[in-house]
């Protein structure tokens, strides 16, 4: 039996935000700091799926601290996808009500900023459904931190009370945290994942949050084995504790 449920972001629970506010944003970060006119090749740099190297390598041209480019680049960043979550451009997956049946502590665990998934869950309401959540912090020691590495989802189980979670995501970066950190991983197969095969191989494969109701060793409300275990007794006072 999982004693919890641990959740990617961006394309499990809510939906994918266009590129182009994050492109934008970026153009923003470098015209903050006094550069009007960068090179587009050290913006598009850093805009996604960034290394130390690629911000490095986009400051030093400019005579940038790296370290106050990406700062600015993620407060950028998040303020773009917090317009996007409020005006509606940026929403839940249709299924997310499944997680109201879901009998165990739940976290989330995302590369985005912690801005921007501190806000999401005030947004949705659903401070009463995770224990903890994890985004980046604004600085470039969270790039070593961020999955593949395990380092934010073993902070979340450790804030959970937890050794057993499930952990639910839709790339090869989620499989690898779960795999590094000995827990099992549930892939799920969203539209923009159609093709995609997952590396390493996931525990499971999922089309929805749905499905996870159906997986054995999920809790559920109303499932007499998950309300008697002592996983579900001890998770549950986890999963009260605050971040």
């Amino acid at each position: 039996m999982y004693d919890s449920v641990i959740f990617d972001h961006d394309g499990v629970l809510t939906t994918l935000v266009d590129l182009s506010p994050l492109r934008d944003a970026t153009w923003d970060a470098f015209a903050e700091l006094g550069v009007s006119d960068p090179d587009p090749d050290h913006v598009e740099q850093v805009v996604i799926h960034v290394s130390p190297e690629d911000v490095r390598a986009a400051a030093e041209p400019y005579d940038i601290d790296p370290e106050t480019l990406f700062r600015v680049r993620d407060e950028r960043q998040s303020a773009a996808q917090r317009r996007a979550i409020a005006d509606g451009r940026k929403v839940p997956y249709d299924d997310f009500d499944a997680l109201r049946r879901i009998d165990a502590p739940m976290g989330i665990v995302s590369s985005n900023q912690q801005a921007t998934i501190d806000f999401v869950v005030d947004h949705l309401d659903a401070t009463d459904l995770f224990g903890t959540a994890y985004g980046r912090e604004p600085s470039m020691t969270s790039l070593h931190r961020k999955k593949p590495e395990p380092y934010y989802l073993e902070r979340a189980m450790a804030d959970l009370g937890v050794e057993s979670p499930l952990f639910v995501g839709d790339s090869d970066s989620d499989i690898a945290a779960a795999e590094a950190a000995g827990v099992d991983s549930a892939f799920i197969r969203r539209g923009h994942r159609a093709d995609h095969t997952p590396t390493p191989d996931p525990t499971h494969e999922i089309a929805g949050l749905d499905d996870l109701l159906e997986l054995d060793g999920v809790p559920v409300v109303g499932d007499a084995s998950a309300a008697s275990g002592p996983a579900a007794d001890g998770g549950r006072e986890g999963g009260e504790s605050s971040r």
